[in-house]
């Protein structure tokens, strides 16, 4: 099978064609080799040294691409994992998420449409950050959608939600692929562009398509210089170099962290599906962690007492609890996540005490967002 993967040198791509390739696969990788992610000399980075001899690589930026032909000749499947990523990034780099996410994957579609090509499957990396705020369950009411969290309310340290229809407390449950669709930053919103953009023009010319939600995915080989993605990697960057970890709002704050192996195999699971297997998967651990659980378990890991505060400060764009309901990606895909958090977290760290940069503009970034007003 030949795969074509936009963004594939990237943390999830890096880990698929890697996986493609072991399978004996044909690989064609499109990736800009952006320095926020591969650092300042982009083709010493890990992630492209991995998979530079195991591919057919172009280092082209996704929004310029006008003439898609060139990279599909004889692709049977489209992995589409390109994307700017950071919701609070995105808040002020507007036109960039825009051009980059929505615009290049609608240049990308109208080719599929408009031009002769061999593409059976179109798979788009989504994002759990669609729904906005998860699914939640109240005792007179049953499953609720709540409202958008007030500022407010955020100021005065009120961070939950409430019933939308009696005011009473809520508690979280799993998100299904039914749940509301509300998203809370730029980001978000241009990750659903990508997913209806997909699905809508593919099922037009009878071309199978999936869309991936994933959760917070995490594991080895993911940036350690990112400031504006992954928790697990600042934390741990703040931990073993002994600095202060600021935790937003009260640190009770809920995710569903899944491990990269799984997420892989989502992906491959998603290729391999019957014909007719389409529309959108949640793709998880379904299992909710709290902000200070990690920071605990970080911290067993490195054997470290770590020097946290809880501030009570909080993003704008930020959402409070969203986790997985996996109930269609395990029927219709056959996805089961086989790596509890405990397990990947152990990896994670033995691979992060292996690298000798773990450095990152996190307090820039905080400054970039405070002076924005998006930080708070």
């Amino acid at each position: 099978m030949k795969v074509l993967i936009t963004g594939g040198a990237g943390f999830i791509g890096s880990n698929v064609v890697n996986k493609l390739y072991s399978l004996n696969h044909e690989v064609v990788v499109i990736d800009n080799l952006s320095k926020q992610i591969h650092g300042e000399v982009p083709e010493d980075s890990v992630l492209y040294k991995s998979i530079a001899d195991k591919c057919e690589f172009h280092k082209e930026a996704v929004e310029n691409i006008k003439d898609w032909h060139r990279y599909l000749d004889g692709v049977d499947v489209i992995v589409n994992l390109a994307a700017e990523t950071g919701t609070g990034q995105s808040m002020y780099q507007i036109a960039k998420y825009t051009e980059i996410n929505s615009l290049s994957t609608a240049s990308m579609l109208e080719h599929l449409v408009t031009h002769p090509n061999n593409v059976k499957k179109v798979i788009i990396a989504s994002s759990r950050s669609i729904y906005g705020e998860g699914e939640y369950f109240c005792e007179e009411h049953g499953r609720v959608f709540p409202k958008d969290r007030t500022v407010d309310n955020l100021n005065s340290g009120f961070f939950e939600l409430t019933c939308p229809i009696c005011g009473d407390n809520i508690s979280p449950i799993g998100t299904t692929e039914l749940a509301a669709i509300n998203p809370q930053s730029i980001y978000a919103i241009t990750k659903l562009n990508q997913e209806q953009l997909t699905l809508v023009a593919c099922n037009s010319i009878g071309v199978d398509a999936i869309a991936l939600r994933f959760q917070n995915v995490y594991g080895p080989g993911q940036s350690l210089s990112n400031p504006y993605t992954g928790i697990l990697s600042i934390f741990s960057g703040r931990m073993l170099e002994g600095k202060d970890i600021n935790i937003f709002e009260d640190g009770l704050e809920s995710r569903d962290f899944v491990y990269i192996d799984d997420v892989v195999d989502s992906v491959l699971l998603a290729m391999t599906a019957g014909k007719g297997v389409n529309g959108s998967f949640n793709i998880g651990s379904g299992c909710p962690t709290t902000v200070l659980q990690v920071v605990d378990l970080l911290a067993k890991m490195y054997k470290l007492d770590p020097n946290y505060k809880v501030s009570g400060n909080y993003r704008i764009g930020d959402i409070r609890h969203n986790f997985a309901d996996l109930s269609k990606a395990s029927e219709s895909l056959g996805f089961y996540p086989k790596v509890d958090l405990a397990t990947g977290i152990e990896k994670f760290a033995d691979w992060v005490l292996s690298q000798d940069e773990r450095t990152s503009d996190y307090e820039k970034s905080l400054e970039e967002l405070k002076s924005l007003g998006l930080f708070k």
